[in-house]
Order: structure tokens, then sequence, then C-alpha cells
């Protein structure tokens, strides 16, 4: 069981064991994750989320878009022209060419590590994982065991040669926090790519102060320093089911060029 007090995950993306023949890498995971892809785990396919009725509705990004605040992925040079159109709802993410099917039509929970603190590894379309890490504020944890699984995660981001992102799960239904800002330096300072996710973003806290898109844009402002590049950012919601395309689209990208460059 995953424990965490906020929603404060860090998710990776890492893509598949060489024996997958549809995908041209020479890159493995680590042999644990490796013989890991023997044991038997049970479909957990997600279903296209259904309408809700009091879903809320988003509007598109303006057409006045600030350029130098866009995040452009492999294959979009830095002078093309980007139209609104190009550009994922509710982020700063442009569409590139390496974009794909972004579908997710099976996972499988492949590998599961640790107590308190679990590892899951879920293998999406039999070609790509998504390695679930708890948050680094997991509850009924002493100060040093935080501190253990620190060093670990920092570890895992630093090695893993086959890491293609890191997905932070930002709350933005309350003002940025410094461990989410801290965790942030640090990924930018060790030239790690990442992702803003910002959940929650269609609740508004009484008494915590700010609204999601407010919290955003101090989170935004307070960390613009650590990047040379803006990082890409995405606002996403559980409840509205906000985001959820345009993020697996994202991923999409990142994989496809992962996969057909990076060998």
């Amino acid at each position: 069981m995953l424990l965490r007090p906020r929603p404060s995950l860090l998710r990776a993306l890492a893509p598949p064991p060489l024996t997958h023949a549809c995908v041209p890498t020479r890159r493995t995971l680590s042999a644990a994750a490796e013989a890991a892809g023997t044991a038997s785990a049970g479909d957990a396919a997600p279903a296209p989320a259904a309408p809700r009725k009091n879903a809320r509705k988003f509007a598109p990004p303006p057409r006045e878009i600030v350029k130098t605040a866009l995040f452009l992925p492999p294959g979009v040079e830095r002078d093309a022209a980007v139209t609104a159109e190009m550009v994922i709802p509710g982020s700063n993410i442009v569409v590139g060419p390496y974009a794909g099917d972004a579908r997710v039509k099976k996972a499988e929970i492949i590998y599961s590590a640790g107590k308190t603190q679990t590892i899951n590894h879920f293998l999406v379309n039999k070609s790509w994982y998504l390695v679930d890490l708890p948050g680094y504020g997991f509850a009924a944890a002493s100060q040093s065991a935080r501190m253990d699984w620190s060093s670990f995660t920092k570890g895992y981001f630093l090695n893993r040669d086959t890491l293609v992102s890191v997905l932070l799960l930002i709350d933005a239904s309350i003002p940025p926090q410094k461990i989410d800002l801290d965790c942030a330096n640090w990924l930018g300072r060790n030239n790690i790519g990442l992702t803003f996710v910002f959940t929650k973003c269609d609740k508004v806290k009484k008494g915590k102060g700010g609204r999601p898109d407010e919290n955003i844009k101090v989170f935004q402002e307070t960390i613009s320093g650590l990047y040379p590049e803006p990082p890409p950012w995405i606002m996403t919601s559980s409840v509205t089911g906000l985001g959820r395309d345009g993020l697996l689209l994202h991923m999409s990208q990142l994989r496809n060029y992962w996969d057909n460059e990076t060998v």
C-alpha cells in the first residue's frame, strides 16, 4: 500500500527491457526490474473516462502565447511558428512530430518492492514502464527513514540510464510548499528531465489561500530561475478528467523520441 499524506508522488517513465522487439533501444531496466517481468499480474487497463455531469469546461490557452514560456519538445525548432492549436490545453506543452498513439490499452503491475515505501512498476501496452514511487512526505515515517528514502530516490534518478522523464505531482489547491520547491530545485540542478503535473486543479480550499491557477503561477515564478529552458507543466484533475489525455500525449512524444533518437 502506498502511504502518502499529500499527493506528492514522483513518477518516473522508463522504457521496457530490450526483450520487447518493437522498441529499438539498447538500454534496459535494472536486473531486478527485468527479472520481475516474469511475475504474474492482473490487468489494470483504465477505460476512457466517461463525461461527468458536473465537469468544468476549461478553455484552451489564449492565442497570444508568450513563446519563451512554452516547452518545445524534440523536433520543434526554437524559431518555429507555434499556434494555440499546437499547445495542449491547460499546459505550456507544444505538440511535436514525435507525438503518437497515447491510448492506454493494457496495464499490468509487474513488480513491487519495499514495505511502507512501495515502488510499483506498471508495464503499459507491453512497451513501457510507469514506475510509481512514494511521496517524499510519506506517513508514519521517522526523520531518518525519510532521509534514507530521499537518498534512495536521488540515487534512482541519477543512476537509472533508462529514465525518460520524471513526473513531479504538485498539489495546486494549496500554496507552493518548500518540500516541492526543494525537489524541483534538486532535479533542475542535476539536469534530470521532468514535467510538473499540477493536481487538484478543480478545487479551492477554504482558509488555505489561493486558487489553483494562482498557486501554479507563484510556483512557476519561484522556480523559473532554476531552469535554462521552461520545463513542461500541465494542469490535471481526477474529478473532471482535466489533463488526462494531454498528459498521455505528452508522454508519448517523450517516449517516441527516446526510442528512436537516443539509441
